[in-house]
């Protein structure tokens, strides 16, 4: 669907589609609802919803969720992560600070570390997550042992989707 707005110094078309797009003039907000994308099982404990992902320019947004006492693989990152902590608490164990609601943390790229939820949380922790390159999944060596890229968690997203019964999410940019 298309129309025409037009003002004293300037006509754009706007196509009604997903992603919107305005004809000669900058493309409109994508917005999603914390209902529009389910959260899936990443591993036992931990849930996550991928928000956006970008495979060409290599970066995904996600939104992870952890129980208490959870802890998500040693991993090395290959590009900066920023996160923001919405509830709950959460750090790395190699590491002395704690993410608490309200905290940013930025991570340079090439980082190390383990993400643990301490069992003494009383309620689930909520994280924001903008990550650039991949994570490389790291063994008690050291070694690679699986890498989570953009494309690799739209795959992950996707197959959780699927697991439980539902239909192909409309993250941004998939």
């Amino acid at each position: 669907m298309a129309s025409t707005i037009a003002g004293a110094d300037v006509a754009q078309t706007l196509t009604i589609d997903d992603p919107f797009v305005i004809t000669g003039g900058p493309p409109l907000a994508l917005h999603r609802a914390e209902s529009d994308l389910p959260f899936v099982p990443y591993q036992e404990g931990v849930t996550f919803q991928l928000v956006q992902v970008d495979i060409e320019a290599g970066f995904f947004v996600v939104r992870v969720r952890g129980e208490p006492g959870m802890t998500i693989q040693r991993h090395k990152h290959t590009g900066n992560i920023f996160a923001f902590t919405l509830a709950g608490s959460w750090r790395y164990l190699e590491y002395p600070e704690i993410n608490t609601a309200g905290s940013f943390l930025y991570e340079p790229a090439g980082s190390v570390h383990t993400l643990h939820f301490p069992d003494t949380n009383k309620e689930i922790t909520d994280v924001w997550f903008v990550l650039h390159g991949a994570n490389l999944n790291l063994d008690a060596e050291g070694n690679v042992e699986s890498v989570l890229d953009a494309g690799a968690a739209l795959a992950v997203y996707r197959a959780g989707c699927r697991s439980i019964g539902l239909p192909v999410p409309n993250v941004i940019g998939a």
